[in-house]
């Protein structure tokens, strides 16, 4: 069973990005891979990234820029290989990108779903409604609340269990909620449950 969605993963040189990130990224990815606004299942992971101090935060050796995007762009992502992102003051350089399946797992975990506000009530009847039109019937689990970019973003950490394997692809490919290139939304095999109360 084939993904109609790649992950393409980037090392990247640099040292810091600030905390505040999101926005900056999905702008300076825009500016190099304008297609992007036209994918609205593409999205990028959240960084992986050290805290540091005076608003930023570091990169690791093992911070990679991961895109998720349609299996028809994979080589057009890879483009981005080489090139240079600027967050504010920071500077990234995308390396070698790497292409990744997307393989089914019975738990799947989102570090960030948007919310339209903190009303957790209502946001699990969203997201009960958005996996019904997906045929999936796993009840969402939701972690820590979680506000970012100056509030711009609302949402929690999310958890879903109990997939099969075409359930899990569709989840993997559609994600929930909004704002993909922001980072939110999309999912990745989790082995724990312990994870849905992980920071963003």
């Amino acid at each position: 069973m084939e993904a109609g969605m790649i992950d393409v993963a980037f090392a990247l040189e640099g040292h810091a990005v600030p905390q505040e990130h999101r926005y900056a990224l999905a702008e300076a990815l825009l500016g190099t891979l304008p297609w992007l606004a036209d994918e609205p299942d593409a999205g990028v992971h959240r960084l992986k990234l050290v805290a540091g101090g005076g608003g930023e935060s570091l990169l690791s050796p093992r911070t990679r820029l991961t895109l998720r995007v349609p299996r028809g762009r994979g080589d057009a992502a890879c483009a981005l290989a080489g090139t240079e992102l600027r967050l504010g003051p920071h500077r990234l350089r995308a390396g070698r990108p790497q292409q990744r399946e997307l393989l089914p797992h019975g738990t799947l975990y989102a570090h960030l779903v948007a919310a339209e506000d903190a009303d957790e009530a209502a946001f699990v009847e969203r997201m009960r409604a958005e996996l019904a039109a997906l045929g999936v019937a796993a009840q969402p689990v939701c972690g820590r609340w979680q506000s970012t970019e100056a509030g711009r973003l609302v949402g929690c950490s999310l958890m879903l269990s109990g997939l099969d394997a075409a359930q899990s692809l569709r989840v993997l490919q559609q994600g929930l909620g909004g704002h993909r290139r922001l980072g939110c939304g999309l999912f990745v095999p989790h082995k724990s449950a312990a994870a849905v109360g992980a920071p963003a």
